[in-house]
């Protein structure tokens, strides 16, 4: 089986070509880089995705937040759902973990909010 991919690793864009045997990457073409190969491999056996959205504070604010490192495609929905339960508390500094360890990531802050300055 084949798989028509690009790249979106770096602005290059390379159009890549993997070929799957049982679920496998057997081989790639097209990348100009090994980190195209990395992408094709990891995006057809096991993708990954960063998550960033809104999360709502005590107060009625949205906070900006995303994961502090991809997550298993497949979960990104249910990481939502997570970060729709929740409340976050001010004052919020950007980095801040707001929730720990979902699928593998903390979800962070990406604004400060709650008088602590750069608002």
């Amino acid at each position: 089986m084949k798989r028509e991919l690009t790249c979106i690793v770096c602005p290059v864009g390379c159009s890549l070509i993997a070929d799957l045997e049982n679920g496998k990457v057997v081989s790639v073409s097209g990348n100009s880089c090994q980190r195209g190969r990395d992408y094709a491999q990891t995006e057809c056996v096991a993708p990954m995705r960063s998550v960033t959205t809104t999360m709502r504070c005590c107060g009625g604010e949205i906070l900006p937040v995303k994961t502090d490192r991809p997550i298993p495609k497949n979960q990104v929905m249910d990481c939502m759902k997570i970060i729709n339960q929740r409340v976050a508390h001010l004052p919020i500094a950007v980095g801040d973990v707001i929730i720990e360890n979902v699928f593998g990531a903390n979800i962070v802050a990406t604004k400060n909010m709650g008088g602590l300055g750069n608002e």
